[in-house]
């Protein structure tokens, strides 16, 4: 048996400010944005140079999910987000005012980081050794 991850999928307010903060503010690259119907888009995201799994920006359509939107996870990291230069990608976090929840450390699987996106879902940025 063969099987992938595709898409995970995270709970937004907006898809336009989500698309805003994970292109221009992460760098991710806009893979696909299309309109399902007149209040849904299938909109992913990857990050630079990414060739796997892709993130699926899902705006949130009722009350339940609008409840989720940040904490999607219960406060856990939702996001493991490898990189080559992670000296680079933490001043840009920081020119970018991004939340740092936890500052740069070494740990055995790295040098790693958490952040926050613009809801309060928590990311690990992690180069590994």
């Amino acid at each position: 048996m063969k099987q992938s991850l595709a898409h995970a999928a995270l709970v937004v307010n907006d898809y336009d400010e989500a698309i805003q903060f994970y292109t221009e503010t992460l760098h991710f690259t806009l893979v696909e944005d299309k309109v399902m119907s007149a209040t849904k888009r299938w909109v992913m995201v990857a990050p630079p140079g990414s060739t796997g799994t892709t993130l699926l920006l899902a705006q949130a359509s009722n009350e339940e999910q609008k409840s989720r939107v940040g904490n999607q996870t219960g406060g856990r990291v939702f996001l493991f987000l490898y990189t080559d230069d992670i000296e680079r990608d933490y001043k840009n976090l920081l020119d970018k005012k991004v939340k740092i929840v936890r500052e740069l450390e070494n740990q055995p699987h790295g040098k790693v980081l958490v952040f926050a996106d613009l809801y309060g879902n928590c990311g690990d940025l992690i180069e590994p050794p």
